[in-house]
C-alpha cells in the first residue's frame, strides 16, 4: 500500500488510531473497529484490506479503550510453568497457540508461573488485573484449584490435559492410557518382559492416565512393569539418569524402559549404554516426544509422536469459542497416539 506520510499527522505518525484507519480507508470507525475484531458480518477482503492498513501504520489497539467499549480487550493468556520440558514442549505450544491466534482479532500474553509459587498466584493476577479475556492452561492436575478458581468467576478457559471432571471443560488431551498401553504392549511385542516405567510427577492427571494404560498392558500380556522411584520425567538429567541406573543394578532382569519424555529417554539411553547394554539388542526403550528427534538420536528407541500443533491450534480454538460463544458446547479433542513406523 505505502502510503505517503504526507497522509498522516504527526500525532498519526507516532500513534495512528481507528480514527486514522477509518479516514485512510474510507469506512466508518465501527466497520474498522469490527473489521479487526473479525466480526462476522464484515466482508473478507474488507478485513484484509483493513489488516493491511493497520500492519503498514503500526496501528496497535488500546487495550484499556477496548475493554471500555467492548468489554474484552482481545488477550488470551497461556499460563505455563518455568520448570517444565523447554526444548520439547513449551516453545512449540507457544508457537502452536500464538499461530491459530494470529488471523483472528485475539492476542497472545505468556503468564509464567515458578516451581515455588502457588500456582492459582498467576491467574488470581490475570483476573485481578482483567488483562486477558481468558486462559489455557496446562499441566492439570485431578482436582485442579486453577480451574474451581476461574469458573467460581466465571472466567473462561481451556486446558491441554484433562481433569477428573471434565464433561463440560474445553481442553485438548493427548491419550496417556492408550500411550501406556500401546507403549508396553510394543515391548512386549520385542519380547521384553520386565519394564521399567519413568512416569510423569505423581500429582499431574497426564500421570495416572499413563500408568492406569501400563496396568491395562500388564493384565494382557503378562509382563512385569516397576515405577521407577526417586525420579519422574519432569526431574533433572542427571537425578533421572543416576534413578535409572540404580535401578539397572538392583532389578538386572529389566529389559525395557518407557519414558514419559523425550528427555527421560535421552537420560535411560545414557543410563543403560553406560552399564555396558546394548539398545534394541538387550534392552528397549519406548517414549514419546512432541519434536522429532529421539530417531535421529538413536534409531533403536521405538517413538510415540505428540502433536503439539495440533494440540495449539485446536486450544485456541476452543478458548475463542467459550468467550465468544459462551452458550456453545465446550470443544474437546483426545489425540490417540501412534507408533512412528520405520522408514
Amino acid at each position: 500500500m505505502n502510503l505517503p506520510k504526507a497522509t498522516l499527522t504527526p500525532a498519526e505518525r507516532e500513534r495512528p488510531t481507528l480514527k486514522t484507519l477509518a479516514r485512510l480507508s474510507g469506512l466508518s470507525v465501527p466497520t474498522v473497529s469490527r473489521a479487526l475484531s473479525d466480526a462476522p458480518d464484515i466482508k473478507p477482503a474488507t478485513k484484509i484490506r483493513i489488516r493491511a492498513l493497520a500492519d503498514e501504520l503500526g496501528y496497535r489497539p488500546n487495550r484499556a479503550g477496548l475493554r471500555l467499549r467492548t468489554g474484552k480487550t482481545h488477550v488470551v493468556s497461556l499460563v505455563l510453568g518455568t520448570d517444565h520440558d523447554l526444548m520439547n514442549h513449551t516453545a512449540r505450544l507457544i508457537n502452536a497457540v500464538a499461530s491459530a491466534l494470529r488471523p483472528t482479532a485475539y492476542h497472545l500474553t505468556v503468564t509464567p508461573y515458578f516451581p515455588d509459587e502457588d500456582p492459582v498466584d498467576p491467574i488470581r493476577r490475570i483476573v485481578a488485573s482483567e488483562s486477558a479475556d481468558g486462559v489455557i492452561l496446562n499441566r492439570i492436575q485431578p482436582r485442579d484449584p486453577r480451574i474451581d478458581y476461574l469458573l467460581a468467576r466465571n472466567i473462561p478457559f481451556a486446558t491441554h490435559g484433562r481433569r477428573e471432571a471434565c464433561s463440560t471443560d474445553p481442553y485438548f488431551d493427548f491419550d496417556n492410557t492408550a500411550f501406556g498401553r500401546i507403549g508396553c504392549e510394543s515391548l512386549a511385542r520385542r519380547g521384553r518382559q520386565n519394564i521399567l516405567i519413568v512416569a510423569p510427577p505423581p500429582t499431574q492427571s497426564y500421570s495416572l492416565h499413563m500408568l492406569e494404560g501400563v496396568r491395562q498392558a500388564a493384565r494382557a500380556t503378562g509382563i512385569v512393569a516397576e515405577v521407577l522411584q526417586d525420579a519422574d520425567s519432569d526431574c533433572p538429567s542427571h537425578q533421572i539418569t543416576a534413578a535409572i541406573t540404580r535401578h539397572l543394578h538392583q532389578y538386572p532382569q529389566t529389559d525395557g524402559v518407557l519414558c514419559a519424555s523425550t528427555s527421560a529417554a535421552i537420560d535411560a539411553t545414557v543410563a543403560v549404554e553406560s552399564g555396558g547394554l546394548v539398545l534394541g539388542d538387550t534392552v528397549d526403550i519406548a517414549a514419546k516426544e512432541a519434536i522429532p528427534f529421539l530417531r535421529a538420536f538413536r534409531r533403536a528407541i521405538l517413538v510415540f509422536p505428540e502433536d503439539l500443533m495440533a494440540a495449539g491450534h485446536f486450544l485456541a480454538r476452543a478458548l475463542i469459542n467459550a468467550i465468544d460463544a459462551s452458550g456453545e458446547p465446550a470443544m474437546q479433542a483426545l489425540d490417540t497416539p501412534s507408533q512412528l513406523e520405520d522408514i
